[in-house]
């Protein structure tokens, strides 16, 4: 969890019917005193507010989105006000594929914010994604809720306020997951490991998760899997200090198969466990379909 001599601020923001209602609730669980919609005139006042009563405002959250109007311009006020009164705020981005956006559009009936000025909802939901890609490019933690049930947007959540702890360092998260059910949306580099050979062909290996003994010794036992996995160390033993040197805090690199359950957890963890022993900085990893399968 954050550092608790200090104030923590976490903004939440991202696309309509993302998941930052849901969020919401969380951070309040969490014991944040949550501030939804806030004026931009009003963030100056509310960041001195948090300075000046440290104890009381020890946890914040802030909810930004298009309903302020120029959503950059009003993340950059609130990142202004904050960080000149010495407080660093964590921002969270939540986002999902369109077609469970307007899927849930549909289910709550209600109206998406730019839907009066755009026509249809997959309109507006584009126009959306335009208007907040300067937010997307500046956040902490980018979290894909296409997925995801309420427990494991909660686990996601406290998982990332961990890594918080070190500002210092580049928070990497390594995401498992099955092409067959979509490439996550929050990854900034993606691999494909569908050319090794597959478990789930193998009677005694098919119900058996690629966190167990014998599919990691038959997955990593492929010459054509350490082939593979030297190039990935010298290619992170590059790029990561790289992009630490480039200011860039966070890192989400995710390891695809066909359905996410064997070859891709077994080469995620492979990978997660090279970067602890460099020590690049915390790691964490989500096997997204485990749970599924």
């Amino acid at each position: 969890m954050p550092d608790a001599e200090r104030p923590h601020v976490a903004i939440i923001t991202g696309l309509s019917g993302a998941g930052k209602t849901a969020t919401s609730k969380l951070f309040e669980d969490l014991g944040y005193h949550v501030v939804d919609n806030v004026p931009a005139e009003l963030l100056g006042d509310l960041a001195q507010l948090v300075a000046d009563d440290p104890v009381r405002f020890q946890r914040v959250a802030l909810v930004l989105d298009v309903r302020a109007g120029d959503a950059p311009l009003a993340l950059d006020a609130a990142m202004g006000a904050l960080e000149g009164r010495g407080i660093i705020p964590q921002v969270f981005f939540l986002e999902a594929r369109d077609e469970v956006l307007i899927r849930r559009f549909s289910e709550t009936r209600h109206r998406h914010p730019l839907s009066t000025a755009r026509g249809s909802v997959a309109g507006s939901i584009a126009a959306e994604r335009r208007m907040l890609e300067e937010v997307r490019e500046h956040a902490d933690v980018i979290i894909d809720t296409s997925e995801l049930s309420s427990r494991q947007l909660r686990e996601r959540i406290q998982r990332a306020l961990r890594l918080e702890t070190d500002m210092d360092g580049i928070a990497l998260q390594l995401i498992s997951f099955g092409f067959k059910y979509g490439v996550p949306l929050e990854s900034d580099l993606v691999f494909d490991v569908r050319f090794m050979e597959n478990p789930f062909y193998i009677d005694e290996l098919r119900p058996h998760s690629g966190l167990t003994e014998p599919v990691k010794r038959f997955v990593l036992g492929q010459a054509v899997t350490q082939r593979f996995l030297g190039f990935t160390r010298e290619f992170f033993d590059f790029a990561i200090p790289a992009y630490r040197s480039e200011g860039k805090t966070r890192l989400t690199v995710a390891i695809g198969c066909t359905g996410g359950f064997h070859r891709s957890i077994s080469i995620a963890e492979a990978i997660a466990e090279d970067w602890r022993r460099c020590d690049y900085g915390p790691v964490d990893v989500w096997h997204r379909e485990l749970e599924r399968s």
